[in-house]
């Protein structure tokens, strides 16, 4: 059951100067009928009140997400992963695509399914493209990150107006990191959500004397092989999130890992 913020009642009083009652109740029953009656009153109210961008307190910041949960969440998204088909339980095909998208608090995943990534194959989302995920539903992925996904009832809203009163994310970009390897962590292999393996593991560098431990994923797990302990190494497209009370740096989908000769 998708669980409201606020009521029908409540999501009123935020448009009470721009749309009367009666032309809001009006609204909401033709919607009710457009649905099928699939989806509960106060949730359309809370879609209305949205376009008119009146309902950004109900925007959860990343950093806040907790698994289990649904939330409106805006975003700009860092990276796209490329697109996966899998079999569904009753043999049909389905297609899932993996984003990382961060605001000035945090960075999660975003994953899309199906019909959801046409946004992307029609170039409307890309890399640096401001989002907005409403009534997303939360859980955590296999590497222990948060995840959101859009349920049955959630709604992707590319380039919101809300978006410009957001904080420029930038400072959770860390470009480029330079130092000397000292520490390799074994690979690890998980499975994904569209059940193919994927690949991560941890490395210590050290940065003007000071260490720090970067998270790298699938391709550049690879790469790293070929450096040694002792190799001064250039790691780009860094991004850097908080996870479970501390930050963590990781290498992004089109990162890279380069030896200095």
């Amino acid at each position: 059951m998708l669980r409201m913020h606020k009521t029908k009642t409540e999501l009123l009083e935020l448009i009470a100067d721009i749309k009367p009652k009666k032309e809001f109740e009006k609204e909401i029953n033709s919607l009710y009928k457009i649905y099928d009656e699939l989806i509960d009153k106060d949730t359309i109210a809370f879609i209305i009140v949205d376009k008119l961008g009146r309902n950004t307190q109900s925007i959860t910041k990343i950093v806040d997400l907790n698994p289990d949960g649904d939330y409106t969440v805006v975003g700009r998204v860092l990276s796209i992963s490329d697109s996966k088909t899998f079999k569904r339980k009753n043999g049909s095909p389905g297609k899932v695509i993996n984003l990382d998208i961060t605001d000035e608090t945090a960075s999660c995943r975003l994953v899309l399914w199906n019909g959801d990534i046409d946004a992307i194959k029609n170039k409307e989302i890309q890399q640096g493209t401001w989002i907005k995920i409403i009534n997303g539903y939360t859980k955590t992925g296999y590497t222990g990150g948060m995840e959101i996904h859009l349920g049955r009832w959630g709604l992707l809203e590319v380039k919101p107006t809300d978006a410009s009163s957001q904080s420029d994310p930038q400072t959770d970009l860390c470009h480029e990191i330079s130092g000397v390897l000292v520490l390799k962590e074994p690979t690890k292999a998980f499975f994904k959500d569209d059940g193919e393996f994927g690949f991560v593991t941890t490395i210590t560098m050290k940065e003007h004397n000071i260490k720090k431990e970067l998270i790298l994923w699938n391709r550049n797990v690879k790469e790293i092989q070929t450096c040694h302990i002792g190799d001064t190494i250039t790691l780009k497209n860094v991004t850097r999130k908080w996870c479970n009370g501390k930050t963590e740096f990781h290498v992004s989908q089109d990162g890279s890992v380069e030896k200095r000769k």
